[in-house]
C-alpha cells in the first residue's frame, strides 16, 4: 500500500473534520517539539523543524500552538512530560508487516494500547527488528498529475537528485535519500511545482499484494492505528489491488 496508502492519506487530511482537527494539531505540535529539541529552535539551521513548521501551517495549526511547542523544546515552558520517539513493529491480518512511528510521553501507555489495536484486528506486536529489516528509510513526495507532462516532471526530479520517480492514476511519487529530501522539496518549489504531500518515512523493500476482505481489514487497521494520539505515521508492506 506504499504509494496508494500515501495518496489515501492526502485525501484523509483534506477531508479532516473539525472534531478531529485538535488531534491532528497535537501530532504536528509533537513533531515540532521533538524536531526543535533534536536540532535546535532555528528553522533555518534545522531542516526537520523547518519541514514540521511548514506542514503545521499548511494544516492551519494556530501560530500560538507552534510557538508554545518551540518554547517547550527550548526549556522555556514546563508544559508536560518529556517526549521520546519510538518505532513499534507488528503484523496485521495475513502477516502484513507494519511499522508504527510514535512520539509519546509515556511508552508504558503507548505499547499496550497499540498491542490491543493490533490484536483486536487479528494482528500482533513483533520483536524489534522482526519487521523493520524489510523497510528502507526514504523521503517521499507526491505531486498531482495536473502539473503537466510526465517526462518533463521526471527529468526535473532526477536533475534535483531524486532516487526514483513513478507515475500512477493519482499523480507522481518521487523517492529521495533522507539527506536530499528537503533540497528536492525546495527545488520543486522554485520550479512552481505544487506538492500534495511530502514526508521522510519508511518504504517497503518488497510488497505484499492484497485484495478483497484482507485489503479492507488492513485499511481499517491502519486507520485505527493512525487515530491513536501517539502515532505519527503507519507504514505497511501491503500493496492494494
Amino acid at each position: 500500500m506504499a504509494g496508494h496508502n500515501k495518496w489515501s492519506k492526502v485525501k484523509r487530511l483534506k477531508a479532516v473534520t473539525d472534531k478531529k482537527k485538535s488531534a491532528l494539531y497535537a501530532k504536528y505540535i509533537k513533531e515540532i517539539t521533538v524536531a526543535a529539541k533534536e536540532g535546535g529552535p532555528d528553522p533555518d539551521g534545522n531542516s526537520r523543524l523547518k519541514k514540521a513548521i511548514a506542514d503545521a501551517k499548511a494544516q492551519s495549526v494556530p501560530r500560538d500552538n507552534i510557538e508554545r511547542a518551540l518554547k517547550r523544546a527550548a526549556g522555556e515552558s514546563d508544559d508536560g512530560a518529556a517526549l521520546e520517539e519510538l518505532v513499534y513493529e507488528g503484523y496485521g491480518p495475513g502477516g502484513v508487516a507494519i511499522l508504527m512511528e510514535c512520539i509519546t510521553d509515556k511508552r508504558a501507555r503507548t505499547q499496550p494500547e497499540l498491542k490491543k489495536i493490533l490484536e483486536r484486528a487479528g494482528g500482533s506486536m513483533a520483536e524489534v527488528g522482526a519487521v523493520s529489516w524489510g523497510f528502507d528509510r526514504k523521503g517521499s513526495i507526491l505531486v498531482s498529475r495536473a502539473v503537466g507532462n510526465e517526462e518533463r516532471m521526471m527529468e526535473l526530479c532526477l536533475e534535483l537528485g531524486a532516487e526514483d520517480f513513478s507515475a500512477s492514476e493519482e499523480g507522481y511519487e518521487i523517492t529521495t535519500a533522507p539527506n536530499d529530501f528537503l533540497g528536492i522539496v525546495e527545488g520543486l518549489g522554485r520550479s512552481d511545482v505544487p506538492i500534495e504531500f511530502s514526508e521522510i518515512g519508511y518504504i517497503p523493500k518488497n510488497r505484499m499484494k492484497l485484495s478483497g476482505d484482507l485489503e479492507d481489514a488492513i485499511n481499517r487497521l491502519v486507520e485505527s492505528l493512525e487515530e491513536h494520539d501517539d502515532v505519527q505515521r503507519v507504514t505497511t508492506n501491503a500493496e492494494a489491488s
